[in-house]
């Protein structure tokens, strides 16, 4: 015989919340659990064999940080909720929960959504200079602007530098029509978008002007030292290894950097090895210097996006071993 158990939540607000749009997290729950979720009124009504029943009213329990203050909870928040109890990380988890990274000038709270992010954003507030590889959409370059901008807002650093290699263009950008900025910026919006969510876009185009935000392709890098400024380089795997080490030369005093990519997503001739495999193989021992692993199940955009990463990986992985490819160890 099943076991049936009822969940009072405190106001209509809060049980929104916990079910989500049209209780796509009641499903999500009864996917994980086995259980069957109800909802009536402000009451989740769980029903199915005691463990069950038990391990449901633990993920309601432990995502009771978000729905008590009626936020929005999402599929990682509780596969993140179910891999802590999983591995017996409950302490951990109050931790991810409570830890606000920033807060955007919307007054949204950001948060690391996995225990990986957070070891993520603890590696850059650590060290000097941090990788992070890993698939679209795990919040490699979104997390790094937060606390780039987090920094310079709190006079941490003089200056923030953002930067990519423009690729598809050549690098040449001459065939873009426009000034620099005009040319590059195609290549900068995911970390203009960043810039948004922390700034009002007036600033930004005056702090831009004053030298204090630079955003510009990674050419425009040499020759430079880069002293107490924080510097962000996206999409490193489409760098060159002579331009991944002319980068990195550039850390001058009191300054940080963190160096962004996905090894699978290379836009560089077949020929042309990635810069970012390089400094992996050759930097992964150096003191000072962090590497972070991203997955699949760091990815925190529309759950369908996880979806197909996964699909892809599971395509590629067979073509990868008739060939011989081995991806470098993290």
């Amino acid at each position: 015989m099943g076991t049936t158990l009822t969940i009072d939540l405190p106001t209509p607000a809060s049980a929104i919340a916990l079910a989500g749009p049209q209780e796509s997290n009641l499903k999500y729950l009864s996917q994980q659990t086995g259980a069957s979720l109800v909802l009536r009124g402000q009451s989740v009504l769980i029903t199915g064999t005691e463990n069950q029943v038990e391990l449901t009213q633990r993920l309601i329990r432990s995502l009771e940080p978000y729905w008590s203050q009626d936020k929005p909870i999402t599929e990682v928040d509780i596969q993140t909720v179910r891999h802590a109890i999983n591995t017996h990380r409950e302490d951990d988890l109050e931790m991810l929960q409570r830890d606000v990274i920033v807060r955007t000038r919307k007054g949204e709270e950001i948060r690391a959504k996995t225990f990986k992010q957070r070891q993520y954003i603890e590696s850059i507030r650590k060290n000097d200079l941090t990788f992070c590889i890993g698939p679209a959409g795990t919040g490699k370059t979104y997390l790094a602007a937060m606390v780039a901008v987090q920094a310079l807002l709190a006079n941490q650093v003089e200056r923030l530098i953002l930067t990519r290699p423009a690729v598809e263009a050549g690098e040449k950008l001459g065939f873009l029509p426009g000034d620099l900025q005009q040319k590059v910026n195609p290549y900068l919006r995911p970390l203009y978008d960043a810039l948004y969510e922390m700034i009002e876009p007036e600033k930004i185009a005056n702090l831009m002007e004053r030298g204090i935000i630079e955003v510009a392709p990674i050419a425009y890098m040499r020759g430079r030292t880069l002293n107490n400024a924080f510097v962000i380089l996206d999409e490193a795997q489409n760098t060159t290894p002579a331009q991944m080490k002319m980068v990195l030369t550039r850390i001058g005093f009191r300054s940080r950097m963190v160096v962004t990519g996905d090894i699978t997503q290379t836009d560089l001739p077949s020929y042309q090895e990635s810069g970012l495999a390089v400094a992996q193989r050759i930097l992964k021992n150096v003191d000072g210097i962090a590497f972070c692993q991203l997955t699949k199940a760091d990815v925190v955009r529309n759950p369908l996006v996880q979806r197909i990463v996964a699909a892809y990986e599971s395509f590629e992985q067979p073509q990868k071993e008739q060939r011989g490819d081995r991806a470098p160890s993290p």
